[in-house]
């Protein structure tokens, strides 16, 4: 068995044992079967129906066997496989990474939780489920860092999954709704011309889809509390909702601006300043709005994971303070208070 099969073995088993773990949590749900009445192919089923279960546990797993494939594809390619070693970088990419961790586990397992309600499993059970299925994912990537020597395994890393698929969990449990969110938007960067814009795209790709895998620079991640949820009374734009992000920038290397070019001379670019940036801005929890069907309620579920490009602002550990019009892609001019 060459390496790449060794590879995909390992993400078959993995999932698989995932997924049976989990099938054995919710499939002990077994009360009554048959619905009281005609329930449309996308509405929660009111009861245990194991043709769903079986429906939804295959969904997953195709969904994320798919995924890791791809992953390999954009993120392990070229890259020589090793013995599974662990590798610390906590203080990598000003901890921006770790967010995206956090994000995985908590949308992962937000998802997977939604599923297993579709097929009728019981609250407290499917919040469970999802939140085993969404933090196993993760560890599954986890894993695969582990075998490649350009990585390794991290147990920041690790933490942060908990944390995510925890977020979810904690507020399932206590408010059976998801009131503080995590959400991500993407704010793209352009990265100077000449060198650095070189070794942007030998990091982070040249395609759409690489930089908002890759670009540390470029991604934002929020906090986004429902106004509406802890004041029952308001009764107007529940929707409404108050964000804090965190981003970084300034970074062409993992722990500093240094790095080996193809001719194996060593580059310092520690003139350029790594920061820190916080914001503060208002969002949109897509699920308060009303809409006539079910489709357009999934819809708008799914795009809750994307912070709703809106008016920021910004203070930074460059001293900076900046009015962002609209904080998105780069469609907008930002404003400087103070440079």
């Amino acid at each position: 068995m060459n390496k790449n099969s060794k590879m995909n073995f390992r993400i078959i088993f993995l999932l698989l044992f995932l997924f049976a773990t989990t099938s054995i949590l919710v499939a002990q749900d077994t009360t009554a079967i048959i619905a009281p009445k005609k329930i449309t192919f996308l509405e929660p089923y009111p009861t245990y129906n194991k043709k769903r279960f079986a429906t939804a546990l295959g969904g997953q797993l195709g969904l994320c066997t798919s995924a890791l494939i791809g992953l390999n594809y954009a993120w392990y390619e070229g890259y020589p496989r090793s013995r599974f070693h662990f590798f610390n970088d906590a203080a990598e990419w000003q901890q921006i990474d770790k967010m995206g961790h956090m994000l995985g586990g908590y949308f992962q397992s937000k998802w997977s939780f939604n599923v297993y309600k579709w097929s009728g499993i019981k609250h407290n059970r499917a919040a469970w489920a999802g939140a085993l299925t969404g933090w196993g994912f993760q560890t599954t990537i986890e894993i695969l860092d582990g075998f490649s020597s350009k990585w390794g395994a991290s147990a920041s890393d690790a933490l942060f999954n908990s944390i995510g698929s925890g977020w979810f969990l904690w507020q399932e449990m206590l408010w059976h709704e998801q009131r503080i969110q995590l959400k991500i938007n993407y704010y793209q960067v352009d990265h100077p011309k000449g060198q650095l814009t070189q070794r942007a795209n030998e990091l982070y790709g040249t395609q759409f889809y690489e930089r908002f895998l890759k670009d540390y620079n470029s991604m934002t991640f929020w906090l986004s509390a429902n106004i509406a949820s802890f004041n029952k009374k308001q009764k107007h734009a529940t929707w409404l909702n108050v964000a804090v992000g965190y981003g970084a920038g300034g970074m062409y290397g993992g722990f500093d601006n240094t790095w080996t070019d193809p001719n194996g001379n060593l580059v310092n670019r520690n003139d350029v300043q790594r920061y820190r940036k916080f914001l503060i801005s208002i969002d949109a929890d897509f699920t308060k709005i009303p809409v006539r069907t079910r489709t357009e309620r999934v819809i708008l579920g799914l795009l809750n994971t994307i912070k709703l490009p809106a008016p920021a602002l910004e203070f930074n550990t460059k001293g900076q303070i900046i009015f962002h019009p609209l904080y998105f892609l780069n469609w907008e001019m930002p404003l400087y208070f103070k440079k």
